[in-house]
């Protein structure tokens, strides 16, 4: 054994009840699952010191890519410590997530627990009669002594599940189901699938990749979506120029759910059985696995200097979100378009969306983008009805911000060079090793552009400042598409003049009368945006609405309200916990649909070589 003080958690072997320790250099777990249908796995490890005393496990609080603390330790239960002898060691809870076991001999000690999986999402533990997926800091305890050590995970599995998969290796001759991780790191980053998938594998460049499938048939066509899998991954190992991982593998879990979590050599995606056939859907999950992918350069290799090294047992604030979620978010819907699976018009309607949410959220005004990655322990993850009121998407206005970015370096370097210089410079540049901050990132987007870009980041990224879009849409010739109600004014302009003591001739569409809120199916309020009607009148997010100016609701407020001009005092009648009450609301207009884009009418030849040269 190593001189080094640090303790080693072994391989074990069970016969007749007592622990054989096996002191094979690796810090060893054996997972059983023999009751899948409980939700429950046992796990088990021998931990070998170096010196007796006491020794302290921790299990994380947060997977890296979910930045909000989970509380793993909560569905751990059944917690033993034994010694070399398996008599019992006395063990106390120091922390929510640490226990202390007192009075170790130097020839070790066995910690058993079980762990509760019944959460299906990407970064929890579930594990059912079909299937199981494991997030393994959700799993596996360890000390901190451990972390740079080897580790390995040997499953029992029931014999009904014929597989596991994992990026980890497999170490050669090891027993079935054996894995082999060189650090905590790399084991908390390499979720376990195991049950009966259907496994589609596809080489891509020097690479294999495999989409393995759980649930879905007969709706999904395994070979047809790999197909198109193997077309995104193509076109980011171009873009980036560089492929730094050998096998990976898109965990695709076909549950009725949705969600996406990257790792280094896997991702997790969670969609419904019905996705694959409904075209729209179909897309959003495409752009799902390409931003997932999209990861496996951007946060998982090149990483916010906070991230550098983990701490799995607190917050880690770090303000470059941003780059690595909303940059991603802009590649997710380019790389698609890039890459022949959607067309540019999917593209453009994809980017649209994005720009219609960040400008109708008041939370654009009141939050930056880096407040935002800042905040994302204590806001993003936990939304509530007033936060497009008080926040700003990271995800989305880092999206749009990339698009104005990339539309900037090629105005300003004449298509010379484009963001994608940027992201392959700091690739190059800080990819495994100390990470980067914002300043480097404004740094290096200066030397792609030949300009000192301080005060575009400060306008967009440092401060709540309206952003501007002509100059892209300028450059790349294209425009927001006016409201129906827009176009009959510019039409009544031009072609209904009134003559000489006629009256002005009027739109044929009125402004839509608006309230400002959002209802649930029960005609329930989620939501109200600032400043609305509904935020003036003093209507409640709970509010059950019941009827307007004395009729009951049997149909959509958007319905209704069709009866209704604007300026009009209407009055609502509700339930606030359980209380009858009638509320005047003054209507307002809605606002207009005013950011849709479109290519220009006629669009110079220039603008239609800026506008392919974009997309290709």
């Amino acid at each position: 054994m190593s001189g080094l003080v640090r303790c080693l958690a072994v391989g074990f072997i069970w016969l007749a009840h007592t622990t054989v320790y096996v002191d094979a250099g690796a810090v060893q777990y054996r997972v059983t699952i023999d009751a899948p249908h409980t939700h429950y796995v046992q796990v088990e490890a021998k931990i070998v010191p170096k010196q007796a005393g006491d020794i302290e496990l921790f299990m994380p609080v947060w997977t890296p890519g979910s930045y909000l603390v989970r509380e793993y330790a909560r569905q751990v239960d059944s917690f033993v410590a034994v010694g070399a002898d398996n008599k019992p060691l006395a063990w106390s809870k120091t922390t929510k997530n640490r226990w202390k076991i007192s009075g170790v001999a130097a020839e070790g000690f066995t910690v058993r627990y079980r762990v509760y999986c019944n959460e299906l999402s990407v970064r929890t533990n579930f594990v059912d009669a079909d299937f199981g997926m494991l997030a393994p800091a959700a799993t596996f305890m360890t000390c901190s002594q451990l972390l740079a050590d080897e580790h390995t995970v040997q499953l029992q599995l029931p014999a009904v599940w014929r597989q596991s998969l994992t990026a980890m290796e497999h170490p050669v001759g090891a027993a079935a189901h054996t894995y082999r991780a060189s650090n905590f790191d790399e084991l908390v980053d390499s979720p376990i699938f195991v049950g009966n998938p259907q496994v589609h594998p596809f080489r891509v460049g020097d690479a294999e990749h495999f989409l393995v499938n759980q649930g879905g048939d007969p709706y999904w066509n395994g070979e047809a979506a790999a197909a198109d899998v193997a077309k995104i991954v193509a076109e980011h190992q171009q873009m980036w120029g560089a492929v730094p991982y050998k096998r990976y593998y898109f965990f695709n879990i076909i549950a009725e759910s949705g969600g996406g979590l990257e790792h280094n050599n896997s991702t997790v995606l969670i969609t419904s059985r019905w996705s694959f056939r409904n075209p729209k859907n179909y897309k959003k999950w495409l752009g799902l696995v390409s931003h997932e992918f999209f990861h496996v350069w951007n946060v998982r290799r090149l990483r916010p200097r906070a991230l550098a090294h983990y701490d799995y047992e607190n917050e880690v604030y770090f303000d470059e979100l941003w780059v690595s979620e909303g940059i991603t978010s802009y590649y997710d819907e380019l790389a698609l378009v890039r890459a022949g699976v959607i067309s540019s018009k999917d593209y453009l309607a994809a980017l649209s969306k994005q720009i219609e949410t960040l400008q109708t959220g008041p939370g654009r005004l009141k939050q930056s983008l880096v407040e935002s990655s800042r905040d994302a322990w204590i806001k993003f993850y936990r939304p509530d009805e007033n936060s497009s009121n008080t926040s700003v998407n990271y995800y989305i206005k880092g999206a749009i911000v990339g698009f104005l970015l990339d539309a900037h370096i090629r105005q300003r370097t004449n298509n010379q060079k484009s963001l994608d210089d940027v992201m392959r410079g700091l690739y190059q540049r800080y990819a495994e090793k100390d990470g980067f901050t914002n300043h480097e990132i404004t740094l290096v987007a200066s030397e792609v552009a030949g300009s000192n870009m301080q005060s575009w980041f400060d306008q967009t990224v440092n401060s709540t400042t309206e952003l501007d879009y002509q100059p892209a849409l300028d450059w790349l010739g294209m425009v927001f598409k006016a409201s129906p109600a827009e176009e009959k004014v510019d039409e009544g302009k031009e072609a209904d003049k009134p003559k000489a003591g006629e009256a002005a001739a009027q739109p044929e569409k009125t402004p839509e009368a608006w309230t400002g809120v959002t209802l649930d199916a029960k005609l329930f309020v989620t939501r109200i945006v600032e400043d609305s009607p509904a935020y003036s009148a003093g209507l409640n997010v709970g509010d059950e609405l019941i009827g307007v100016d004395g009729f009951r609701l049997t149909e959509p407020l958007e319905e209704r309200l069709k009866q209704y001009n604007v300026s009009d005092t209407v009055k609502i009648h509700l339930a606030r916990r359980g209380k009858l009450i009638e509320v005047p609301m003054i209507l307002a207009a809605k606002p207009p649909a005013a950011w849709k884009l479109e290519p220009a009418k006629e669009p110079t030849p220039a603008q239609r070589e800026n506008f392919a040269s974009w997309l290709k």
